[in-house]
């Protein structure tokens, strides 16, 4: 006896159909292989061992150096790069070493800072020799951004970067002063450009004579806020500084403090290796295999510079910092244990995961999408399914916007967008928040002409048939995978940021049938991994609205390089046709036959022509109506 009618309506598609082309059994099933490199990973947690403590106490005066922190603050409030403060800054931190008996060189250079132009800026380097051949640098900046007197950002990291100096002291040298004999040259280094994306870093990292000496740094940053002590490791590559100096960090702190040091989330590590930023002057060490991080009491990104004088400086929190940063160097001078190199970690607390088990782990998570896209693809092939067409669709929508990605790149060249160096703006700058409206809707004008001569082969033109569509679905699909692998070929912690689009977009060919507002739920899960990225620079960083406008600034400046942007480009393309499906909006790209006999530059013209025409036509009709 046959069913009822009504249920046999309700009758769930067969597997394979049109209806339920994706494979949930073959997605699912897949998963269990993800399990074996979380084992690994599970099995790769160590703890990292600090290095020992040093034989002698610390003696870093913080009253003395919170003097220093105010005298520069108030003598010199505006330390711009290239301004004459920073020049007298420079010449008083010489003078404050002078009586400790150091000889400081100036190392001079020039650097294209946005909205600036080309700066003049300076080192300032003081060595205090020891018997080996190795290095440890001690910096700070110096330099400010004019908007305040920069007591905390940077003058207390300038300020205990003296006062660690003076147990450096040259033994003929006036000062009496008890004097710690290094093991390895020390060398203090006042940088310049600090608040400019660290400009005075990045040139030593690569200028210096000493770059090649150098085995760990140690960078100090707005010691005197009210936050407690926290390390900032994120690098300009995804690299973290090793273990042992993490940890070595970690202990001194600890016991100068009594408080554990503060780290990243393991989460916003994460980020930090999928995007590799930080406005911290550690950055341009570790991507050159140089060990170094950053000793701060201030956040992802340094304290506001309107706020940041002289009265509001922690006295206590200075001294404690630096009685750690002391401790710190001493252990490092003494250790025979800490190798020049770098790798990549992810900190648990005080437990580490290895890098590569971390990237194991993420391309492991690509499987279950790959499978379920491979046998989609198998399925379609078996139908005799024509994906020409549909890979032909997505060849113009990513052409459109490689075309987009040209345009930027022009009007860059043409002076569009601002020029500087390849570091990262100051958020608190002007060129970080300044969106160039003129450059941004001249290039939304020519973009929207290409995307008018690009639509000409993307109308809908007839009705179009289930089979077509899931032939676009797949299309889109395999382009997409194409893109996680290329992303993997790139930076494999940039995964975090594709993932979500490839488990949530691999339903909408089942979900075809289903309401709109489903299927734009989904769509919307999978651009969750951008939106990671922008809330970073939005939320974290403190950039708001203005974080699209500070990502552009990135790439323009040429801090993000080209590949990831041809990624990101690709990715567009697909997002872009699998939102035309959904919206029931896509064709196929269409056969000769089914061609307008004009092409798609002419049509595109003749569309525009017949627009502008319509629109001057309206007034004159209005002015007969009118007895004109």
């Amino acid at each position: 006896m046959a069913p009822p009618p009504h249920r046999s309506a309700r009758r769930r598609a067969r597997r394979g159909s049109l209806e339920r082309p994706v494979s949930a059994r073959l997605y699912r099933g897949t998963w269990l292989l993800v399990g074996l490199p979380m084992l690994v990973a599970a099995f790769s947690v160590s703890r990292p061992v600090p290095l020992p403590a040093p034989a002698l106490p610390p003696t870093f005066d913080g009253g003395a150096a919170s003097a220093l922190a105010s005298e520069l603050a108030r003598s010199y409030p505006d330390r711009r790069a290239g301004s004459s403060g920073a020049a007298g800054a420079a010449a008083w931190f010489s003078e404050q070493l002078a009586p400790y008996g150091f000889r400081t060189t100036s190392d001079v250079f020039s650097a294209e800072i946005p909205g600036r132009g080309r700066v003049r800026l300076q080192n300032v380097i003081a060595v205090a020799a020891g018997p080996s051949r190795h290095a440890i640098v001690v910096m700070a900046h110096r330099d400010n951004l004019g908007l305040g007197p920069g007591a905390n950002d940077n003058a207390s990291g300038t300020a205990a970067l003296v006062e660690l100096a003076r147990s450096y002291a040259n033994p003929q040298s006036t000062a009496n002063v008890p004097r710690a004999a290094p093991a390895n040259t020390i060398i203090f280094l006042s940088t310049d450009g600090g608040a400019d994306g660290g400009l005075g870093a990045e040139h030593f990292a690569t200028s210096s004579r000493y770059r090649d000496e150098v085995i760990a740094v140690l960078n100090l940053d707005s010691l005197a806020g009210r936050g407690g002590a926290r390390v900032q490791s994120a690098a300009d590559e995804p690299r973290s500084p090793s273990p042992a100096l993490v940890s070595t960090v970690a202990a001194r702190v600890l016991e100068q403090t009594g408080d554990a040091v503060l780290r990243p989330s393991a989460l916003r590590q994460l980020i930090d290796f999928g995007f590799p930023f930080t406005l911290y002057e550690q950055g341009p060490f570790l991507a050159r295999g140089i060990p170094a991080l950053t000793l701060t009491t201030a956040g992802d990104r340094p304290p506001a510079a309107v706020e940041d004088d002289a009265v509001r400086l922690d006295r206590q929190r200075l001294g404690r910092a630096g009685l750690a940063a002391q401790a710190l160097l001493g252990s490092l001078d003494s250790s025979l244990e800490l190798a020049r190199g770098t790798s990549s970690y992810i900190y648990l607390g005080e437990r580490i995961v290895p890098g590569w088990a971390v990237q194991l782990v993420l391309i492991a998570m690509l499987l279950p999408f790959l499978a379920a896209v491979v046998d989609l693809f198998a399925r379609c092939r078996r139908r005799r399914l024509p994906l020409a067409p549909a890979f032909r669709s997505y060849r113009s929508r990513l052409g459109f916007w490689l075309f987009s990605g040209g345009v930027f790149a022009v009007l860059g060249v043409l002076g569009a967008w601002p020029e500087g160096a390849s570091r990262p703006p100051a958020p608190e700058s002007l060129v970080a928040g300044d969106w160039r409206v003129v450059p941004v809707l001249g290039g939304a004008a020519i973009m929207t002409l290409g995307w008018f001569v690009a639509r000409e082969r993307l109308i809908p033109r007839r009705e179009i048939g289930e089979e077509e569509q899931l032939a676009g679905y797949a299309a889109a699909l395999l382009a997409l995978a194409l893109v996680a692998l290329l992303v993997v070929a790139t930076n494999p912690y940039a995964l975090i940021f594709a993932l979500p689009s490839l488990h949530a977009w691999i339903w909408l060919p089942n979900l075809r049938t289903r309401p709109a507002w489903v299927r734009a739920v989904v769509a919307l899960v999978g651009l969750a991994g951008p939106a990671l990225l922008l809330w970073s620079f939005a939320v974290r960083l403190g950039l708001g609205f203005d974080a699209p406008w500070y990502l552009l600034e990135l790439v323009a400046v040429g801090y993000v390089s080209a590949p990831p942007v041809i990624v990101l480009l690709a990715w567009l393309a697909v997002a872009a046709q699998l939102a035309a499906l959904s919206a029931g909006r896509y064709a196929p790209y269409p056969a000769a036959q089914e061609r307008p006999p004009r092409g798609p530059v002419r049509a595109a013209a003749g569309r525009l022509l017949a627009l502008v025409l319509t629109h001057r036509r309206v007034p004159e009709e209005a002015r007969r109506a009118l007895g004109g």
